[in-house]
This record gives C-alpha cells, sequence and structure tokens, in this order.
C-alpha cells in the first residue's frame, strides 16, 4: 500500500492480511468440517451442503487419480457454471493436480494449443462442449473426457427459467474415451493423502491471445490463497453470507470473488450458468443474496430492468466486482 491509500482505506478493513500455509483446497475442507450442514451451494433452486460438496470432491479426486492423473499433472476444467465446475476444480486440486481453466468459446484451435502446451490427459467438460474436445482424444496427449451434464443438479420442479445448457437432456452419446459425470463418481474411487503445498502450482488461466498463442499464467496456492482471503476481507463475507455467482468462473474474477472467497469463508453460492437479469432478480429476493460480484454491463443491464421493482433486493449490501 502506498500512503495515500490510507487516507481513504475503508476504517473497518485490515491494512494486512495473514495467509493460512496451506492448499486452496484445505479451505473446503475446513469449510465442511466447521459447517457440515451449512448450504455451500444453490444451483436452480436445489441446495448443495459443504459436507456433500466435499464428499463429491474427494470422490472425483480419487477417480482421477485412478486414471493416471498425478501431482501437478494439468487437467483442462471446460465447463460453464454449475456445481460441476466447482467440484471438478476442487477435485483437481485434492488429487495435487493443476487446473487449466478454459474459456467455453474456445474451439479447436485454442483446445489443441492448450492440450499440447499443458500435457492435459484428462479434461471435465460440460455436455454443451464435450462435442468439441471429445475428437482429439487419440490425435493428442489427450485420453479421456468426463461430460457433465448440468440437469442432474437442479431441482426438477424449478420455477426459474432455465438456461438451454442446464435444460438440455442428459448426455447420452456413446464415444470412445468419453465417459459421463455418474459413471466417474459411481467408481466409488478414494484419493491418496493430499500433498500439495502453498508453493506448488494450482491454477494456470490462460490469456486471449490477441497477440499471439494464448499464454498461461501460473498461479500457486498461495497466490490463489492471496485473492480468496482478500475477497473474504473486502466484501465482508461471513458464513451467513449468500453470495451471487454470475461472472464465469473460467475467469479470474468469477473464480475469486464468486467461487473461492465464499468457500473459504463458508459461505453459500448461488449460480447462473448463464446471465439473465430477472431470474438473478428473483434469486436475490428468493435467498436474501447479501452479496454479489458482477462487471458494469450487468449491474447497467440488472437496473435497467422496468420490473426491477417488483422485487425484494434489500437484502444485498455488496455490488462490486
Amino acid at each position: 500500500m502506498f500512503d495515500r491509500h490510507y487516507k481513504v482505506w475503508p476504517k473497518e478493513l485490515p491494512k494486512t492480511m495473514t495467509l493460512p500455509k496451506t492448499s486452496v483446497y484445505t479451505n473446503l475442507e475446513i469449510s465442511a468440517r466447521r459447517y457440515p450442514d451449512h448450504t455451500a451451494i444453490i444451483f436452480y433452486d436445489a441446495p448443495i451442503t459443504y459436507r456433500r460438496l466435499n464428499e463429491e470432491v474427494e470422490t472425483l479426486a480419487g477417480y482421477l487419480q485412478a486414471q493416471g492423473v498425478k501431482k501437478g499433472d494439468r487437467v483442462l476444467l471446460y465447463m460453464q457454471n454449475s456445481p460441476q465446475y466447482v467440484i471438478s476444480y476442487y477435485a483437481i486440486l485434492r488429487a495435487d493436480a493443476v487446473v487449466i481453466p478454459v474459456n467455453p468459446m474456445n474451439r479447436s484451435a485454442e483446445l489443441e494449443h492448450f492440450i499440447a502446451d499443458t500435457g492435459a490427459t484428462v479434461c471435465l467438460a460440460g455436455q454443451e462442449l464435450a462435442g468439441f474436445i471429445a475428437p482429439m482424444i487419440g490425435d493428442s496427449n489427450l485420453d479421456q473426457v468426463v461430460v457433465a451434464s448440468y440437469s442432474t443438479y437442479i431441482d426438477p420442479e424449478t420455477d426459474l427459467d432455465l438456461p438451454a445448457e442446464v435444460a438440455a437432456p442428459v448426455w447420452s452419446r456413446d464415444l470412445p474415451g468419453v465417459v459421463t459425470w455418474e459413471v466417474a463418481m459411481a467408481a466409488g474411487y478414494a484419493p491418496g493423502p493430499h500433498t500439495a503445498t502453498p508453493d506448488d502450482l494450482a491454477v494456470i488461466p490462460y490469456s486471449s491471445g490477441t497477440t499471439g498463442a494464448p499464454k498461461g499464467c501460473m498461479h500457486t496456492h498461495r497466490s490463489v490463497m492471496a485473492t480468496a482471503i482478500h475477497r473474504i476481507f473486502w466484501n465482508l463475507t461471513t458464513p451467513d453470507s449468500v453470495q451471487l455467482a454470475t461472472l464465469p468462473f473460467f475467469h479470474v474474477t468469477g473464480m475469486t470473488g464468486s467461487m473461492n472467497g465464499p468457500i473459504a469463508a463458508g459461505a453459500a453460492s448461488v449460480i447462473m450458468t448463464r446471465w439473465d437479469r430477472t431470474t438473478a432478480s428473483r434469486l436475490i429476493e428468493r435467498y436474501k443474496v447479501t452479496g454479489w460480484t458482477n462487471i458494469v454491463t450487468m449491474a447497467v443491464d440488472f437496473l435497467s430492468n422496468p420490473d426491477i421493482g417488483q422485487y425484494d433486493l434489500s437484502s444485498l449490501n455488496m455490488i462490486g466486482g
């Protein structure tokens, strides 16, 4: 911090942070022990507790290790916002591997580059995206794609408008090297001991590639932890907080502000796969959302809704990005 910052620094915020000397996955493990029955995720009216979230992370981590994923290996994560994204992200970390978040708008050229650049052999993909990466099995380092159908994690009785990706039927195509999320989870593998340290690599987001091939930005558990803890302080997040998650998790803003921060705090995240201002308003009212990390265009669209006055948004105490 510079001297000029102290003059305007919020009085309720500390000027320094002490970081846990643990891995990012450990944040979830601790929240699951402290608040096992607390809601971690709400996805189109379906809640998931911290106990269940951690159990599914453990199961998927065991599956990844059974497929040969070792410490430091890169695993592609090619999904949109969903419970499966969160489970996949933390399962990769639990397996001591490295998350490679992939923009869902990326197609063959970018995917080929990511596979070659990282040496990834496994990809966790949403069903609407699996068809773009599955053909690369056998023609690259890639050996397996695990396909997640978002609809399996929603409340089937929800009255919310569902994005096409969430409303789509469950993946049923039989392709070489492709397994469904359900098959992977049903295998019931238990992972080995978690050994990642703060200085081990955790996540490698890639740049957009506007001036050449996309470049990987290497983040350790320590650097990801710093952003997660910073978000807790800056957003005044507590276990009683309810965050609306609308920014994409593959991007660092959504990753830290809407996923890693709330999990480290033991808070709840209300996840939207695609942006819709009316659905956002209904979710804020329904679940008494207290915080929302967003971008200006979302906020402008939200406030431009002529029907915004119909919703009780009084629970919101933090909006920012």
